[in-house]
């Protein structure tokens, strides 16, 4: 049987990239999307086309209902998770904190923060020795910002992910005697579309000049990192840059 594997946000860059290069490796893959069908299909036939098993399923990670809902259909269809990749993340408008709204920094929060936490309660309950399981990983992405701050630009955004350094370091503890790994990759720059949906189109462009390594990351570079976290059986805690020196 093949191991499972859900990732969120899977439909497109990082998250896609990862959901095919596991399935290649021989997992059985859950491709949650919000509201991307087509491209969460796109990514499903892709690795069916290639002999893979996969599913497109729809959750918010700002709904607990529909996380649970989406934890049960993997259940369901393709078995018990043996990793839970956290990728879904929101970016917004480049903004100084003066000039945050409330709803702003509310759904920055809701999605980048408390929906890992939630989508990690899920997988523990299944995962845990404790609860009946065999174990498994936890990959959180988070970003480069966490430890430079995002300055002018997107504080908030840094925030949330210095709270999943944090919750890495402590949850990798708390659960480290259970048979659960927890653990993050911070990418850089990467080449994908979440710079232009926050309004920011030409960061890519413009970081790929001051970046130590000379340019920026491909979506597969982040892959390789989370899918070397996912089956390395004695790394827990650990904070990964993936980032090009920065």
């Amino acid at each position: 049987m093949k191991p499972v594997m859900i990732i969120t946000g899977a439909g497109r860059g990082i998250g896609a990239a990862t959901a095919i290069m596991a399935a290649q490796k021989g997992y059985a893959v859950a491709v949650n999307y919000r509201s991307d069908k087509a491209s969460a299909d796109k990514v499903v036939a892709e690795i069916e086309a290639d002999g893979g098993r996969a599913i497109a399923i729809q959750a918010d990670v700002v709904d607990e209902a529909a996380i649970v809902a989406m934890f049960e259909t993997v259940d369901r269809e393709l078995g018990r998770v043996d990793v839970l990749v956290n990728n879904a993340g929101i970016v917004d408008q480049i903004s100084r904190v003066d000039e945050m709204s409330f709803e702003r920094i509310d759904r920055m929060m809701k999605i980048n923060v408390v929906g890992p936490f939630i989508c990690a309660r899920e997988a523990i309950k299944r995962m845990s020795t404790r609860h009946g399981g065999n174990g498994g990983a936890i990959v959180n992405v988070g970003y480069a910002a966490s430890h430079l701050g995002g300055s002018g630009e997107y504080v908030d955004y840094a925030a949330s992910k210095g709270a999943i350094d944090t919750m890495t370091e402590g949850l990798s503890k708390e659960v480290a005697g259970e048979g659960i790994r927890v653990n993050t990759i911070r990418p850089g720059v990467i080449r994908t579309t979440i710079h232009a949906s926050g309004g920011n189109p030409d960061k890519p462009d413009i970081a790929g000049s001051v970046i130590p390594m000379g340019r920026i990351g491909e979506p597969e570079e982040i892959a390789n990192g989370i899918l070397w976290l996912a089956e390395a059986g004695f790394t827990t805690g650990a904070l990964i840059d993936i980032d090009g020196g920065v």
